[in-house]
């Protein structure tokens, strides 16, 4: 149990609706918009309908991850691939995820894979996640935390794509989808809320039944490697958050990323678990 942050021996389940840190009864003030803490309610809370959500803070960084992902797809069926075929042409043998060449010296291989499909089909699922999730979590951590957020998930599903598979050749941006999903959940419960009573827990449960009934077609290390990624890292943002450390909360996250890559390298001479 979390303690207030302005009386440490006072255990609460409640945290302040702005800024994340836990409250206890004597530092509740009710808001329109939750319980706030005593600094927070001193400040004006700005009024946020949907026609002003739709108007600013518009999630750039997701429409710029989407708009790479589409550009590479339409690279590589330019370079000989088909919308249901795409394991062709330089862009795929350069940048595919495949532990031998990984642990050779492509360590590059640990990025570019994420943004490489295996057909339109696969494209259009990932950044259907990609732009309903995105929307939600950039605009509630920002652009620069989202944007850590993404790539450490992204970097901890290849990690674990490596580990489980490393003589796999693996492609898409499942593994950073899957944090997306892990970060959400993670949010949703330190808010109050219960996941699995919302569409995020059920998408993401029946995500999971997909990959393990089909494990021989879906990268399995590279779904919960990204899943555990993105949770770890909206753990990292919520401590950071209770601190009033936004530095704290982009540092825990980056430094996921780097373990998730000193990892990957490390798993791809290894053989496979899977």
């Amino acid at each position: 149990m979390q303690t207030c942050y302005r009386h440490p021996n006072v255990e609460t389940g409640v945290s302040c609706s702005s800024c994340g840190r836990p409250i206890c009864v004597d530092c509740m003030t009710p808001t329109n918009v939750g319980m706030r803490c005593p600094e927070c309610s001193k400040q004006k809370t700005k009024v946020r309908t949907a026609a002003s959500i739709a108007r600013g803070s518009e999630p750039r960084v997701t429409y710029a991850i989407i708009a790479v992902n589409v550009v590479v797809f339409l690279l590589m069926i330019s370079q000989g691939g088909t919308g249901f075929q795409t394991r062709v042409g330089s862009i795929y043998e350069n940048g595919v995820l495949f532990g031998p060449f990984v642990d050779q010296g492509d360590w590059w291989r640990l990025l570019t894979a994420g943004f490489m499909h295996d057909g339109a089909t696969h494209l259009i699922f990932n950044m259907l996640g990609v732009f309903f999730l995105g929307q939600m979590l950039e605009r509630e951590l920002g652009p620069v935390r989202f944007a850590a957020l993404y790539f450490a998930s992204l970097f901890a599903g290849a990690f674990g794509a490596l580990l489980l598979s490393p003589d796999a050749a693996t492609v898409g941006a499942s593994g950073a989808v899957f944090g997306l999903f892990g970060a959400a959940f993670v949010i949703m419960r330190q808010q109050g809320i219960n996941p699995l009573r919302t569409i995020i827990g059920i998408v993401l449960v029946l995500n999971l039944l997909t990959t393990f009934q089909n494990a021989d077609t879906i990268s399995v290390g590279g779904h919960l490697g990204g899943l555990a990624g993105g949770g770890l890292c909206a753990m990292a943002i919520i401590v950071g958050q209770q601190r009033s450390s936004q530095a704290a909360a982009l540092f825990g996250c980056i430094a996921i990323g780097v373990i998730a890559v000193i990892g990957g390298i490390a798993a791809a001479g290894t053989p496979s678990l899977y």
